[in-house]
Parts: C-alpha cells; structure tokens; sequence
C-alpha cells in the first residue's frame, strides 16, 4: 500500500496520521480556534513535531446542519492557509479538505498535494475529471445527502454491504479516468446512525476487499460521545480506543485532532501485529 504525492512515495504498510486544521469558525470540536496566521503555523507545527504525516486544510464546516458557505468564502479560508503552510514547512504534505473542483485545483496550484472529497464526487460533477487532470491522490468519503441534509434520517438495507458497493463503483469510475491512487473512507458520522457507525467499525475489515487505502475519520464524533453521556471535549478516551479497534481492522490512515495520541496508539498496535 504506497500513495504517490508530489513524486514521493508514502508506504502505508504503517499507518499514518493527518492531522486536522479547521479554518472554519463552526467545526464541531475547534471550530474558531485558528484565528490568526501565527495560530496556524502553530498548530501546524505542533501537527508536525507529534509525528503527522498529511495537514488537512479545511474551510468548509461539515458538521450536521453546517451553514453553506460560497466557494469564495472557503477559497479565502484555505488559499492563504495553504501557502503558508507550504512555504513554512515545504516537506509537509497538505490535504485540501472540499468537495469543490474549483477549490481543489487552486489550493493544489498553491502546493497542496491530496484531494480530501467528503461528496466523493457527488456534489461537483466536474470534481473526478478535475482530480484526474491535477493527477494527485484522491481521498473518496462516502456521505448519504449534504452536510445539511445527511442526518435526517438515514437509512439503509444494510450499511455495511451498500457503502462497500458504492465505494467499489467510485473506484471503477477513478480508474477508467486513470486516478492512480485513492483512498477510500467510510465517513463515520456522514448519514449514518450511531448504529450504522459502529456496524460499519465492527466490519471494516470487509473493506479491505476494495484494494484501497482505508482512511478512518472518528475523531471525538458524536458517535463516540453520545455513547458516553460527554462531550466532544472529552472524547479522546474513547477516540483512542476506536483507533485501536480501526488499526486492528485494516486503517491505514487516522484522521484526527490530536497527533502525539494517534501516533502513540499506531506504535502500540505495530508492536502487537509484529
């Protein structure tokens, strides 16, 4: 499992962390904290030093119920953020986190070497053709409906069976535009039940069938706190323990808030498989 960014092969035999930076003022767990381009050179830095392999640069909140923003609003969100980051730390490799073509060749024309799609695809219809043009990895998230919409009641036959098929049909459509690399991810939390989710991390293993990277993203979800009577503030606990059960599955990529624990639980469990 090797992803090809920016020339440089990234051996996914041991998972790797990308750490998330939200320019967003309503993410649902740091929403407003980076305020600042010392805020974000900071936490960037701080992303780095704890062992993040990929920054991903988010400006387009996508949290339940999230308020749609323009295209202009998130360009002048992640633009800036991305060429500073580039500029100060250019052996980082940054993620752009949009379901937007527009978004994604800019933020790339800036240095940004993955594509982070939440829509895989379905909300831009000029987004794959764009991924194939710019040739860099592609991360293809499953999300029944919109960031707006994807909690009203979702529903499936069976969770686990119909996201493996819809995956395995964006992958079919990648490959005849010649994508080379991409990730999959499930998207915990994206039109799913709290159910659907843990049905989907009890048999993430089935996705290994795909032949595809498998990026988990649960960091300090509701599902995670719901569970606990908590709070995202204090959803750590237990996001560390669904990583572990995540790396036992087959994960290959963690993308989470807090580095140093994520890095710390993919040294554990490589010490259990070998």
């Amino acid at each position: 499992m090797t992803i090809n960014c920016n020339g440089q092969l990234i051996d996914l035999t041991l998972p790797k962390v990308m750490g998330i930076l939200n320019i967003t003022p309503d993410s649902f767990y740091d929403g407003g904290t980076l305020k600042s381009d010392a805020s974000i050179l900071k936490r960037t830095a701080q992303m780095l030093t704890e062992g993040a392999t990929f920054i991903d640069v988010g400006g387009y909140s996508s949290k339940p119920g999230a308020k749609d923003v323009s295209v202009e609003e998130e360009l002048s969100r992640v633009l800036p953020a991305v060429r500073m980051i580039t500029r100060e730390f250019p052996k980082a490799f940054v993620s752009v986190d949009t379901f937007r073509s527009e978004v994604a060749k800019a933020c790339v024309a800036e240095g940004a070497h993955l594509v982070n799609d939440i829509s895989a695809g379905k909300l831009d219809a000029q987004m794959l053709s764009t991924v194939a043009q710019l040739k860099v990895p592609y991360i293809a998230m499953h999300m029944q409906g919109t960031p707006q919409t994807m909690q009203q009641n979702p529903s499936y036959q069976d969770v686990v069976f119909e996201i493996r098929k819809e995956l395995s049909l964006l992958l079919e459509e990648t490959k005849a535009l010649q994508i080379k690399d991409v990730i999959v991810d499930v998207g915990f939390g994206f039109g799913k039940t709290i159910e659907h989710n843990y049905q989907l991390l009890k048999h993430l293993e089935l996705f290994k069938a795909l032949d595809a990277p498998i990026l988990v993203g649960l960091s300090r979800k509701s599902m995670i706190y719901k569970v606990l009577n908590s709070s995202a503030q204090e959803a750590l606990n237990g996001t560390t323990a669904l990583h572990s059960i995540a790396l036992t599955k087959g994960a290959h990529i963690l993308r989470v808030h807090d580095v140093k624990e994520a890095i710390e639980c993919v040294q554990l469990i490589d010490m259990l498989n070998n």
